[in-house]
């Protein structure tokens, strides 16, 4: 019986652990796309309602619910349903600058794919909390808004399983009245703002800007509990099966912003708008 080759032995060794690696690197490997590329833009109309209804002297319900609507080729412009939302969440008044939430989202998302073979409706389920800053600047009021989500989506595909991943979202908006030195009732005022929305989580590999917003809006005070208000959106963002896709979108904002207090105290305009 020949003695068994230690030196041969070894050397099978050293080349499956080579081909291991190869072939973990393979897997890993992230296959970028040699150039980026825009789709063509997408026209959205949001219809969108929020409520800051006040619980307590430090607590209020953030109650927001939003109808999306997106063009398809059937329906141009306003086009059919995309999206339900219904946000809420606790919030608590630190001073009259600084306040914060928590709470939940329940998201019905529509196929707006007419020629798909797929469910036409799925959820999906989101934890949120945000932070919100202001800060007065002459006559208007500029914000600083942080807001974090957690979020579980899925497609529409039959056995599409669920995937997680983080938003981390920052926006700064101002408020400038323009027919009034401050913001009040019969006041109405222009509102410019930024918002860039970033993602995480294992199924974002190259596409970590989910949404950059820009927007510009009209808004008319009626009431300390009631404002109005309207405006136009450009957005931008990487889709998330590939990095160097970026989809486009226009969109027709409309808001109604109401801030019913239940509490027997006489309460004034609040020195700043716990808005969107």
């Amino acid at each position: 019986m020949q003695s068994f080759n230690f030196k041969y032995f070894g050397l099978v060794l050293v080349l499956l652990g080579s081909s291991i690696t190869v072939a973990q690197e393979e897997e890993d490997k992230v296959y970028l796309p040699k150039e980026s590329k825009y789709k063509d833009p997408t026209s959205k109309v949001w219809v969108n309602t929020y409520g800051k209804i006040r619980i307590g002297k430090r607590f209020f319900w953030d109650a927001q619910t939003h109808f999306r609507f997106q063009e398809t080729e059937a329906t141009p412009f306003v086009g059919q349903v995309a999206q339900i939302y219904n946000r809420h969440a606790l919030g608590y008044i630190y001073n009259k600058k600084v306040n914060f939430s928590l709470g939940g989202v329940l998201r019905v998302n529509f196929n707006t794919d007419e020629d798909s073979i797929d469910r036409n409706v799925v959820p999906e389920w989101r934890i949120w909390h945000q932070y919100q800053f202001a800060m007065p600047l002459y006559s208007a009021m500029i914000y600083h808004r942080i807001r974090i989500e957690h979020r579980w989506t899925q497609g529409f595909a039959e056995d599409s399983e669920y995937i997680f991943r983080n938003r981390w979202r920052y926006m700064f908006r101002a408020k400038i009245p323009l027919n009034s030195h401050k913001l009040e009732p019969k006041t109405l005022y222009v509102s410019p703002e930024a918002e860039l929305i970033m993602q995480s989580g294992k199924a974002v590999v190259a596409s970590p800007m989910e949404d950059l917003r820009l927007t510009t809006t009209v808004g008319y005070i009626l009431t300390p509990r009631l404002t109005v208000a309207a405006g136009l959106m450009y957005s931008q963002g990487q889709a998330l099966e590939n990095g160097g896709e970026y989809k486009q979108a226009w969109t027709m904002r409309f808001h109604m912003y109401y801030s019913p207090d239940f509490r027997r105290v006489r309460k004034k305009l609040p020195d700043i708008h716990l808005d969107d």
